[in-house]
């Protein structure tokens, strides 16, 4: 969602997703989810309906009518009612409302894994998973192909998720796969799990060392970027031996590389003292 107006637009349907769901169960909030990801899913194949929905010479009032009488009895009301608000609203491009209303399904979803106390789970095993796949050439590729079979990858997916993780993180995988906001699979993953932790007001580091950090030293370097970016910190540690030694750490669009940033080195001392 590129611009302020099509921000305000997302912002509103918000406003109507809470008016619709504020009693809602996490079981229930996890059903709204699915469906407005199925909206999601409907825009991206149906690139006619998408340039409907945002035509600027349509009363805002006729777009989201427009869409409510193709999903009316279909979804439960409160899906409706937050995607017709969406519609509603004024998007620059078909993109930017196909962008909306799958960020807005992801943030159903992880109301429902806040509501389940799982959020924290959730944003481990997307990470988790993230490391699983980096560490398989042949299913990274696989994973990231998009010419390939949306049925095989999703059973991939679910092969190595059965049983080990919560119904949301799936989920979240299964989004990622479509490409989230347009973005490759890695990226969609890497977003998501960033999304996961700001519901949690957190920002993410992704910190690799060549030797696992004991409880006392993450601890201690967590310390240090919440005084830096002014929050909790969330530590996501890969253990890469090739480095030989010394810590990188990523939040956001920063990067502290520990061979050639003061910044690093001192936060070394400040954490291993």
């Amino acid at each position: 969602m590129a611009s302020s107006v099509s921000q305000q637009s997302y912002n509103e349907a918000v406003a109507k997703l809470e008016a619709e769901t504020g009693t809602a169960t996490a079981a229930q909030l996890g059903t709204v989810a699915d469906e407005i990801l199925a909206v999601a899913d409907l825009l991206r194949a149906q690139p006619r309906l998408r340039r409907a929905l945002t035509d600027p010479s349509r009363p805002a009032a006729e777009r989201g009518e427009l869409l409510r009488s193709l999903l009316s009895g279909k979804l439960a009301e409160a899906s409706v009612n937050t995607v017709a608000a969406l519609a509603a609203g004024r998007f620059s491009r078909p993109s930017e409302l196909l962008d909306a209303t799958e960020r807005l399904g992801v943030e159903v979803l992880l109301r429902s894994a806040e509501k389940a106390g799982s959020l924290a789970e959730v944003e481990d095993e997307l990470f988790r998973f993230g490391q699983i796949v980096s560490g398989s050439a042949e299913l990274a590729v696989t994973l990231s192909d998009p010419g390939a079979p949306t049925a095989r990858r999703v059973k991939l997916v679910e092969d190595l998720l059965k049983g080990k993780a919560q119904p949301a993180t799936f989920r979240l995988v299964e989004v990622a796969l479509d490409g989230f906001g347009g973005r490759g699979f890695d990226t969609s993953l890497t977003r998501l799990i960033e999304l996961t932790a700001a519901k949690r007001d957190r920002e993410v580091a992704y910190v690799t060392v060549a030797r696992p950090l004991n409880d006392a030293d993450e601890q201690a370097l967590a310390g240090k970027l919440a005084d830096i970016y002014g929050r909790p910190v969330s530590l996501k540690v890969d253990v890469d031996p090739s480095i030989i030694g010394g810590v990188s750490v990523r939040v956001g669009s920063d990067l502290y590389d520990g061979t050639i940033l003061r910044r690093l080195n001192a936060a070394k001392q400040a954490f291993v003292k």
